[in-house]
């Protein structure tokens, strides 16, 4: 885990927003146009900035808590 790894939030099919490493990322999504419903946000630079990001989004109801 080296600190240059870059991290999305991704929006889950029941409406909360998971925190998940770029690679993970780049496995689910290997076509961009195959997941036009997903919203993401990121990449973030660390997993402490994707959850502060994360709880902002839940704050403005964009995603549900977990």
């Amino acid at each position: 885990m080296g600190n240059e790894e870059a991290w999305y939030i991704v929006k889950q099919s029941n409406g909360s927003c998971e925190i998940l490493p770029a690679t993970e990322v780049e496995v689910n999504q290997s076509g961009e146009q195959s997941t036009t419903s997903a919203e993401r946000w990121g990449p973030f630079g660390s997993h402490s900035q994707a959850i502060a990001r994360r709880v902002g989004l839940i704050r403005a109801g964009k995603c549900q808590p977990i």
